[in-house]
């Protein structure tokens, strides 16, 4: 297992139970079963959160743990060599994802931050109208999904231009400057492309492949860039 375990779950770095199971050489329901036995001593910590997982057979229900409730499950197992190695490791991938996180809360602080995260805030608002407008376009034309365009073409743009580990309440939240206006910029050529269509009567699904094709031609000429960048991790 050379993939990180520990990534941002809702904002907090948290490990799901599916590869701390693999890390501790245990089967996953045996995991989920002692934190289920001991569920009241685990949310003294925090509130246990749940996310679903893919796996050859049905999906599974994993837990995600902070790095408190990780040291208490832990505890709970014997200490072999396997589980004091993974402990270790565990420590380590906690302690680097909470500076990464540590620095950019400073990083906010930042008087060119806060500018470029206002500016962001008034482009986004536009943006949202004119997907809104958009929406009521489609339905107009006859489309029986419509709503679901508001946050397709979002999660298109943000699949396109970034690299996300982990789980957010609010991306822009977490993004760089450089970041924020790349998604500014994008979401400026998504507005016009929506726009343009809608002027000139396109048919809603026309409108959509043509605002898509223009993102791709934007996310090639910008690349991709990894939120919570590697640059942001002090050394």
């Amino acid at each position: 297992m050379k993939a990180d375990v520990v990534e941002v779950f809702e904002d907090v770095p948290r490990a799901g139970t599916f590869l701390i199971a693999q890390g501790f050489n245990r089967k996953h329901e045996m995991v989920t079963k002692l934190i289920e036995k001991y569920r009241d001593d685990f949310e003294e910590f925090s509130t246990l959160k749940v996310r679903k997982v893919k796996t050859k057979g049905r999906p599974a229900i994993e837990f995600w743990l902070t790095e408190e409730q990780f040291f208490l499950l832990g505890s709970y197992m014997r200490n072999t060599d396997v589980v004091r190695l993974f402990k270790k490791r565990l420590i380590k991938e906690f302690f680097k994802l909470r500076r990464k996180l540590d620095t950019l809360q400073k990083y906010k602080l930042e008087p060119e931050y806060k500018r470029i995260r206002s500016a962001s805030k008034i482009i986004r608002r536009d943006a949202t109208d004119v997907m809104k407008e958009f929406c009521e376009y489609a339905k107009g034309q006859g489309s029986a999904n419509a709503d679901m365009y508001y946050n397709n073409i979002t999660k298109m743009l943000n699949g396109m231009m970034f690299i996300v580990k982990g789980k957010f309440k609010n991306l822009r939240e977490v993004m760089t400057t450089q970041q924020l206006m790349t998604v500014g910029t994008g979401e400026q050529i998504i507005m016009k492309g929506l726009e343009a269509g809608m002027k000139k009567d396109v048919h809603y699904k026309a409108i959509y492949q043509d605002i898509k094709a223009r993102v791709e031609t934007f996310a090639e000429l910008r690349g991709k860039s990894e939120v919570i960048a590697k640059f942001m991790e002090l050394t």
